[in-house]
């Protein structure tokens, strides 16, 4: 047995104003930034109730909002608002407000607009012209939710929570990661590693291990020195429109990176073996070698190939870097690509008429620290085991939301009654209700 989401949930109710409110009451403003497409409420502003009491869509403390336009909608764009100020708030007009009925759980309702099955199915009721397609308040008369009990509900919502919450705790540990990496690569790039396997003191605290140079303070044992010196090979492939096929070798453009270390092999576009082995001619890719993004905005990532990477070839978007193995490996070329000291020389040297290019031989003219190969090996195993922890927690990131979207999938729709999840886990339902 199913009921309709607007039979346990008002849809758009009215709101009053505070009791005894005055145009200069502080209330909660919500505007559509303010929410995640996580379904968090971020920013907490607050505004005067004078300012803002007409305009904007009005809600109260303990409901839902749910984006309804294009992408906000489909991306996932909602809260459940608790602890408004002084009990209401307002906020973009593009919000749907749904408000749990009398023995419905709000964060049932909340986890329920998060489903994909939910947005699935507005997708086919939103009307409105391309790229201002918007949910009407009609589609919840039509979108069943099945009749689960106020204690079966209150469950759903304490599983989804307590996975939510750590998901959070799982994203908040990659973006301190992040930080921490960013400290790092700074600290190694400008003081490096002595012979005793620690970082060198600072500059201001041991002046006589440093020199000055185009980079600014280096230990003295380096050099800055342009790519061009460190690299045996830089070359893009011919400026030409490759055919693309169905099958074939993989073609890797700037739309293909993503994160800090990935490549995008699954949906990469794919040219013949012929126009792969053409491309070859200029472009012999192989392991060691590092591809940078050169034209077009976002330009200046730069990824290190390894032997586990399909074969490919590269638009001409992107450079061909070889290091020259006696001066510099491909590890620590990886890491002194990312020096913001060279991303600062990236961007002056950027051409830009309609499209940012860096040209070949500004790559080339790119100043960089050159320890020795022994401190350049050390500097990066620091930073690429740090990195590996990165990635590591965002592979279990990826497993919590899997599982997130699964669950979701199998208690809203009732195929896995949550009593029976909670008691293979051990656990009573009471239990899984505390």
């Amino acid at each position: 047995m199913s009921r309709a989401l607007s039979e346990i949930a008002q849809i758009n109710p009215q709101v009053s104003p505070p009791a005894g409110a005055v145009v200069s009451t502080p209330v909660s403003f919500v505007p559509m930034s303010d929410v995640t497409e996580s379904g968090d409420w971020v920013g907490r502003q607050v505004r005067r109730l004078g300012d803002v009491r007409s305009g904007f869509t009005a809600f109260a403390d303990g409901d839902v909002l749910v984006a309804k336009i294009t992408p906000c909608f489909e991306n996932g764009k909602g809260a459940h608002v608790v602890g408004l100020t002084n009990g209401v708030g307002f906020g973009s007009t593009e919000f749907h407000v749904l408000r749990a009925r009398e023995g419905v759980s709000s964060r049932f309702i909340h986890q329920v607009t998060q489903s994909t099955r939910l947005r699935r199915a507005a997708e086919a009721h939103m009307s409105g012209s391309a790229g201002q397609r918007r949910v009407p308040r009609e589609f919840f008369d039509v979108f069943k939710v099945p009749d689960f009990s106020p204690k079966e509900q209150q469950q759903i919502g304490v599983v989804l929570d307590t996975l939510d919450a750590t998901i959070r705790q799982t994203e908040a540990v990659i973006e301190k990661l992040k930080q921490v990496k960013l400290g790092l690569l700074h600290d190694l790039l400008t003081r490096g590693i002595d012979a005793n396997g620690e970082l060198r003191p600072p500059q201001r605290r041991a002046p006589h291990l440093y020199k000055d140079s185009s980079l600014g303070w280096i230990p003295t044992v380096w050099e800055a020195r342009p790519l061009a010196m460190c690299a045996a090979k830089i070359t893009d492939r011919d400026h030409t429109t490759p055919a693309y096929l169905h099958e074939g070798v993989l073609m890797i453009s700037p739309v293909n990176l993503y994160d800090e270390e990935g490549i995008d092999f699954a949906n990469a576009k794919r040219i013949s073996h012929r126009a792969h082995l053409i491309n070859r001619k200029k472009t012999d890719l192989q392991p060691g070698d590092l591809v940078l993004h050169r034209i077009g905005a976002g330009l200046g990532r730069v990824r290190l190939l390894s032997a586990e990477m399909p074969p490919f070839s590269i638009l001409h978007s992107m450079a061909q870097i070889r290091p020259s193995s006696p001066v510099m490996t491909g590890e620590f070329m990886l890491w002194a690509l990312r020096d913001n000291r060279v991303q600062y020389q990236i961007e002056l040297g950027t051409q830009s008429i309609g499209v940012p290019d860096l040209g070949l031989d500004k790559i080339g003219g790119l100043v960089v620290v050159a320890p020795s190969l022994k401190e350049q090996a050390a500097i990066a195993s620091v930073l690429s085991t740090h990195q590996r922890r990165i990635e590591t927690t965002r592979s279990e990131l990826d497993k919590l939301r899997a599982l997130k979207s699964g669950l979701m999938d199998d208690l809203l729709t009732g195929r896995v009654r949550v009593t029976s999840l909670i008691q293979g886990n051990g656990q009573s339902p009471s239990e899984g209700n505390t």
